[in-house]
């Protein structure tokens, strides 16, 4: 569905318009309840694409080799008062 926007629209709430364009909605102008213009988006709209951050790269940046035992791991969780701890392996 075609966003409509009048030329009061225009003036006094571009803000909302421009993000409509932003997000690649073509807005027809109306004056006097008829439509005599068309604004089409610059640019096609962009997916919202972000990298993912390598998780296991930045462990290894920040901790090295270092391996956590799973009797330490154990001790932790029960000090903490963790009721259930089941392995992935």
């Amino acid at each position: 569905m075609m966003k409509t926007a009048t030329v009061r629209d225009l003036r006094n709430s571009f803000a909302r318009i421009s993000r409509w364009l932003e997000a690649g909605e073509m807005v027809e102008v109306t004056k006097r309840g008829r439509v005599f213009a068309r604004i089409l988006p610059a640019t096609p709209p962009k997916g919202r694409r972000t990298a993912k951050p390598d998780i296991m790269a930045r462990l290894h940046a920040d901790f090295g080799d270092l391996v956590v035992p799973d009797a330490a791991v154990d001790e932790v969780l029960r000090e903490a008062g963790a009721s259930h701890v089941e392995r992935l392996s």
